[in-house]
């Protein structure tokens, strides 16, 4: 029987084996990487979602309940549906707290506007300008709610007789960008002027009025101060 042949094999074909061998090993543990990195950014992902989800949801939720505490407030405020109405001043302290928990849980320039309100009906003024200061800092690009904010400091400044103060806040208003409240702005302004004894100044800011806004449910009544001044 004839003796088998072993064939010999050579050293650069073990090599170039084992080197392919090696090549399959390396990227076995590439994609192994690759799978634990996806998993890993899915991971990542999905927590992503759920965090998002839950800020969402708890937005939702506050937002509804200061909504909630918002309508509780209106109409206790307005005295709206209740059963025992409240005496005045009890019903605004009640309104302003309510008022007061639905701006805890959303930042609305409404609800601070109301809140100064509530203030100024309860005879806190000092609180109200304070809560208006703050509502023109905070909200200053409201660009149609701060100058209604400083009509209702320039109103409370004049109630305690701070004429100063109150044509500063004037000031504010008319240096404010649009025409929101300036027609109102010249007739306080001309008001406090003539009552310090400057007609002049006065008559000035009334034709102001008439030529800038002849439109204004003012403009009568500064034509009729005009009218005053040609005849004295």
């Amino acid at each position: 029987m004839p003796k088998a042949i072993k064939k010999k094999v050579s050293k650069k074909a073990l090599d170039t084996e084992t080197e392919i061998q090696d090549r399959i090993q390396d990227i076995k543990k590439v994609f192994e990487k690759k799978q634990k990195t996806l998993a890993a950014y899915g991971l990542i992902t999905l927590s992503a979602v759920i965090v998002i989800g839950g800020i969402a949801l708890y937005r939702f939720n506050t937002n509804d309940k200061a909504r909630q505490l918002e309508y509780e407030a209106y109409k206790t405020y307005y005295n709206l549906y209740q059963k025992t109405p409240l005496p005045e001043k009890e019903r605004a302290q009640k309104a302003l707290d309510l008022y007061q928990q639905a701006y805890a849980k959303r930042k609305s320039p409404r609800l601070l506007l109301t809140i100064a309100d509530a203030y100024a009906e309860l005879g806190r003024d000092d609180e109200a300008l304070k809560t208006l200061e703050d509502f023109s800092k905070r909200f200053a690009r409201e660009a149609e709610l701060v100058p209604l904010a400083l009509q209702k400091m320039a109103d409370i400044q004049l109630r305690k007789g701070n004429k100063a103060e109150a044509l500063k806040t004037l000031d504010r208003i008319a240096a404010a960008p649009g025409d929101l409240l300036k027609d109102v702005v010249l007739l306080q302004k001309a008001k406090l002027l003539e009552q310090e004894g400057k007609k002049d100044e006065a008559t000035a800011l009334y034709k102001e009025l008439t030529e800038k806004y002849p439109s204004s449910p003012y403009s009568e009544e500064a034509k009729g101060k005009i009218g005053e001044k040609k005849a004295g």
